[in-house]
């Protein structure tokens, strides 16, 4: 009679081994705890440790980020009060003027650089045929010395009463923390000086009068000096000539609103609680340890973030999933084994030495390029600015490749093979199978991808911080595509490059926060958005 086999013997020894260690009744304990409880414990425990510090990142943000409102509200409060913001109106205008005289100037370089090297033109005979736009360039920079000598004066006065409101700050900060420490005596010999704003602010209102002759001025002087505008030398240069006067047409239909809004100007009028947010989500300028005023506007780093994203995505998305499809689908092993691991390895390269290379080789080769006769005809072009929102998303592209296409392939991979065996097999072409039943199927993970791939490049620092020009204003969108050749600065630059400098608990150290906050919140955004996407192809699927 044969013995009945025991299953277990077909099981290798180490297995086996494991499996009676497993599964038997007597299991080892340590502290009242088997194995299995031990890993489950251990797995556990890290995901919890996970969560616990994702949780202290957050509450840490918003604690420090939280105190920049109240103090920013402060802050909006002095600059009305001391009439920075009354001089501010007069500066906006005299700041255009400054930019449009600055066009001028990088469009007669533009046109002599393309003169001398195209057409051969020594130096001299360059300036010789520029002449004209040379003369008119300085005589429209001499148009605003009216409204600049008055503003100079009034500058004076409001950047004083901003002094003493500050120093009288201070003074009451101690006074306070004086008499909390029982020192009363000490507190008795601050001086705080009671400023009266509405007798301060009088010379402001006074002055409108004095501005309005001004702007009167500056209007006529422009007024009288269009009719100068030169032809361009080169014809190409024809659309940048036509849009630089219609900017100077702008201008001065700008000027009677200028006096309007300063006559309107109170110093007492209230600012809501909430202005504080609207201007930091939707203000135009960063400006900071400026003894003028500091500024705090999110709106060109989030422009330049985003851009910059943009121009990485339109590039990398079609070469990663592009690679995936191809080294997955099409290529054969030895294609597979050269292309695969050369492309993985361009996630191995430090950030720094990419943002070297764009420095150094690509920014420079992009600047040349643009001089090419077979580009003249570009508005935009020749470049002069190397460092631009082009070539830091040329890089950051670079940088997501490996990611996009390591996870769309392994979406590829995942799609079971008797899908592609049954569309073969029902007459379908290879190119066929993989655009209409390989892709279709993986999508939810190629979206996932993309959006990682997206997640990267938005939180990329070095190459944006050496390559992106680190200008923070916000585009000339007038130019149409020639945008993205403009220099701009990110929100993730700004954070390392200032956070270093910053006096902690100040309104700078607490803005930086609040930027950080926000780009939580977009890739907390981007997450949510890449799990709806997952979850509605898997249930359609």
């Amino acid at each position: 009679m044969t013995s009945q086999s025991d299953p277990s013997t077909n099981v290798p020894p180490s297995k086996r081994d494991l499996t009676k260690i497993l599964t038997s009744k007597s299991r080892l304990k340590i502290l009242g705890m088997d194995l299995q409880g031990w890993i489950k414990a251990f797995f556990g425990g890290n995901a919890a440790l996970a969560v616990i510090i994702l949780v202290l990142i957050c509450v840490f943000l918003f604690k420090e980020g939280a105190g920049f409102f109240p103090q920013h509200l402060q802050n909006l409060r002095i600059y009305r009060e001391a009439g920075l913001e009354f001089v501010d109106i007069m500066n906006e205008r005299i700041d255009e003027h400054s930019a449009m005289g600055r066009l001028l100037t990088e469009t007669r370089l533009q046109e002599m650089q393309i003169l001398e090297t195209r057409d051969g033109m020594t130096r001299e005979d360059a300036n010789a045929a520029l002449a004209p736009l040379t003369k008119f360039t300085n005589d429209f920079r001499s148009t605003i010395r009216p409204l600049r000598t008055i503003q100079t004066d009034l500058a004076e006065k409001a950047s004083d009463l901003k002094s003493r409101e500050n120093i009288n700050k201070s003074r009451k900060e101690q006074y306070a923390l004086y008499m909390r420490s029982g020192l009363e005596k000490e507190a008795e010999e601050i001086q705080i000086e009671t400023i009266d704003f509405a007798a301060a602010t009088a010379v402001f209102g006074e002055s409108v009068p004095a501005i309005t002759t001004a702007l009167n001025e500056v209007d006529a002087e422009i007024t009288e000096l269009l009719p100068q505008f030169p032809e361009p030398v080169d014809p190409n240069f024809a659309p940048k000539y036509a849009r630089i006067k219609k900017i100077i047409n702008n201008y001065v239909r700008l000027l009677p609103q200028t006096s309007l809004a300063l006559a309107e100007w109170r110093y007492d009028k209230p600012i809501p609680a909430w202005v504080s947010v609207t201007s930091f989500l939707t203000g135009k300028r960063w400006v900071t340890n400026s003894f003028w005023h500091e500024f705090y506007g999110i709106l060109p780093l989030l422009t330049g973030s985003i851009m910059i994203s943009i121009v990485a995505l339109i590039v990398s998305v079609p070469f990663g999933v592009g690679a995936a499809i191809f080294v997955n689908q099409m290529a054969g092993q030895r294609e597979r084994d050269f292309v695969k691991p050369f492309i993985e390895f361009i996630e191995a390269i430090p950030s720094v030495v990419l943002g070297f290379f764009g420095v150094i080789v690509l920014g420079e080769a992009i600047r040349q390029i643009s001089g090419w006769d077979i580009f003249a005809w570009v508005p935009f072009f020749p470049l002069s600015d190397r460092l631009n929102i082009f070539a830091a998303g040329l890089l950051l592209a670079l940088m997501a490749v490996p990611t996009i296409f390591t996870l769309a392939e392994d979406a590829i991979n995942n799609v079971p093979r008797y899908f592609s065996e049954a569309s073969l097999a029902l007459g379908a072409t290879k190119l066929q199978t993989i655009m209409r039943i390989i892709v279709p199927t993986a999508l939810s993970g190629i979206i996932a991808a993309v959006l990682l791939g997206f997640g990267r490049v938005i939180g990329e620092t070095m190459v944006v911080l050496l390559v992106a020009g680190n200008r923070i204003k916000l585009p000339d969108f007038t130019q149409g595509i020639g945008i993205f050749f403009q220099p701009t600065h990110t929100m993730t630059a700004i954070i390392a490059q200032e956070m270093g400098e910053v006096v902690g608990g100040s309104l700078h150290y607490r803005a930086l926060f609040v930027v950080g906050i926000v780009l939580f919140l977009i890739s907390l955004f981007v997450n949510f958005f890449a799990q709806k996407i997952v979850t509605k192809y898997r249930i359609e699927a």
